[in-house]
């Protein structure tokens, strides 16, 4: 079999995954795509002392300035995932989340930690496929806008994303001289490019999320910690953004690339 066929029979297969899931799949995208704002929401809730006192420490801002902060952090979230769910007011939930990881960045000083960084920008880019995602359904906050508002910005959200989306994957690199480690870089940094510039987007994004899958369950494996250590919530804070963006890359499958992508180029020719 060569390499067309193969390509073929990959591609085949995608499409008809697709197709049987397609009334479910971005059901799953938006679920897994909020699940690490979910999970954060109720940790705030559980460790609302914890997380203040953390705060106040770090800011010297008092008790009451810290409490704020943990409440909008638990009430933003949470109202946020029950709007994304219940598919009501998506694009106002969405630009809510945004500032909550805008206000972690700052807060927990993730600016200055590239890895989480780049993590964050990774979870704004899921973010920016859901709010490509409630424009394709037609629910515009400004309905009064002309008709380039909501195809020409969707198209570049959806570009926007799918970069973004990419970072994630950079902090999965590992720089070690086995084959294994070579392999996986050279696989990986494949399927990161695909999905970036829009080439067989549906394939390679369906790809990462089997890959970005198997990785999630077996190294952040929270469940296998117990619960006193400093390392349960690590690795359950970990595994729940790689989950989102999980969903991030299902919205991309069930979505498209969008036109600006050199699958939407490759009809044109």
């Amino acid at each position: 079999m060569g390499q067309n066929d193969i390509m073929s029979t990959a591609e085949d297969f995608a499409d008809q995954f697709l197709r049987v899931t397609k009334q479910y799949l971005p059901h799953v995208a938006r679920l897994c795509l909020i699940s690490t704002f979910l999970e954060d929401g109720i940790r705030m809730w559980f460790q609302w002392s914890e997380q203040r006192d953390y705060i106040d420490g770090t800011w010297n801002c008092g008790y009451f300035l810290a409490s704020i902060f943990v409440f909008i952090n638990l009430f933003g979230q949470l109202s946020g995932c029950i709007l994304v769910l219940s598919r009501n007011f998506v694009q106002y939930a969405c630009f809510g989340l945004f500032g909550i990881i805008a206000l972690q960045t700052i807060a927990y000083s993730i600016l200055w930690d590239l890895k989480f960084l780049m993590r964050n920008l990774a979870l704004g880019g899921g973010l920016l496929l859901l709010l490509a995602e409630s424009r394709s359904e037609g629910k515009s906050m400004f309905a009064g806008v002309p008709t380039m508002w909501e195809s020409s910005p969707k198209q570049y959200m959806q570009l926007g994303g799918r970069v973004l989306l990419v970072l994630m994957f950079m902090t999965l690199l590992h720089f070690d001289m086995n084959f294994f480690s070579i392999l996986q870089n050279i696989v990986g940094t494949a399927l990161i490019i695909l999905v970036a510039i829009g080439f067989k987007t549906k394939l390679a994004a369906l790809t990462l999320v089997i890959w970005l899958f198997g990785i999630n369950i077996y190294f952040n494996a929270f469940w296998t910690v117990p619960a006193y250590k400093p390392m349960h919530d690590f690795l359950k804070y970990d595994f729940f953004q790689t989950m989102s963006v999980i969903g991030g890359l299902l919205l991309v499958v069930a979505l498209g690339p969008g036109g600006v992508s050199m699958d939407e180029k490759k009809k044109e020719w």
